[in-house]
């Protein structure tokens, strides 16, 4: 363990240097959520029956949920790009943890995300949103934020090592903007036909948006929901550990074979 956490400790030195040397993208991913915040709460709030100030209080939590879920999309990425580029063959060269690699991407990411959310939570306060909860349950709210982060970022590294290519893993990431659209990261769920919503409340972005928005205070739980959103704390921790113990031993396992 301790030589895991060594090595997992420099590799998460290596992945924020790559950060800091390419500060475009991660201004982009930073400015992105705001954009959409501004562009959804002032556009699409107006042409709904909620209240515009109202509207952007549900939104604020949603959009935190789908910028989480873009956790994918980096990881798969930042992996394949290695991969691609011989990094990862010359990492498996060396004598290191077989995990470092992958969990010193997954905890640099993490970080960058941490950061990049204080910025949207102050826009999002100049925009009207409010907590209206605990401070204990807006800790709470923003920790089960991060745990779904790292696992959707293990998700991607997965996915990224098995891609080997940063173009296919481009197009593929490209798809997970579905995600939080079958999902009540924008809209509520009880709208939709009878099939449609069952697929969006067992989407696990809804588990968590649901419970963003009971943690802060914004709206209550849906009535008649499927389990997770009927349940979001517990359903959203349970997401977590799923794809944890699905794609963590996936991606070390992926990492340590390579293409064999």
């Amino acid at each position: 363990m301790s030589m895991l956490a060594y090595d997992g400790t420099a590799m998460l030195g290596r992945q924020l240097l790559r950060l800091r040397n390419n500060p475009g993208l991660l201004i982009l991913t930073q400015t992105m959520p705001i954009s959409m915040l501004l562009f959804f709460g002032y556009v699409f709030g107006s042409a709904l029956a909620v209240p515009g100030e109202e509207y952007r209080s549900f939104l604020v939590p949603g959009l935190l949920v789908a910028t989480a879920s873009g956790g994918i999309m980096a990881g798969m990425f930042q992996a394949a790009q290695d991969t691609h580029r011989g990094v990862t063959n010359r990492f498996r060269t060396l004598p290191m943890s077989r995990a470092a690699v992958p969990l010193g991407q997954a905890a640099a990411d993490l970080v960058a995300t941490a950061l990049g959310t204080v910025p949207f939570l102050l826009v999002g306060l100049a925009v009207g949103w409010r907590v209206e909860g605990s401070p204990l349950e807006a800790v709470g709210a923003l920790a089960l934020l991060m745990l779904f982060r790292f696992a959707c970022t293990w998700v991607g590294i997965y996915l990224g090592l098995l891609t080997r290519n940063e173009e296919a893993a481009g197009q593929l990431g490209g798809a997970t903007f579905l995600l939080p659209l079958l999902s009540s990261a924008y809209i509520p769920t009880s709208g939709l036909p009878g099939w449609l919503r069952t697929v969006a409340e067992w989407n696990p972005i809804s588990a968590l948006a649901t419970a963003l928005r009971d943690l802060f205070g914004n709206a209550p739980v849906p009535d008649g929901a499927a389990w997770p959103v009927a349940h979001p704390v517990a359903g959203s921790v349970l997401w977590c550990v799923v794809l944890l113990g699905l794609f963590v031993p996936s991606a070390v396992r992926q990492y340590a074979h390579g293409e064999r």
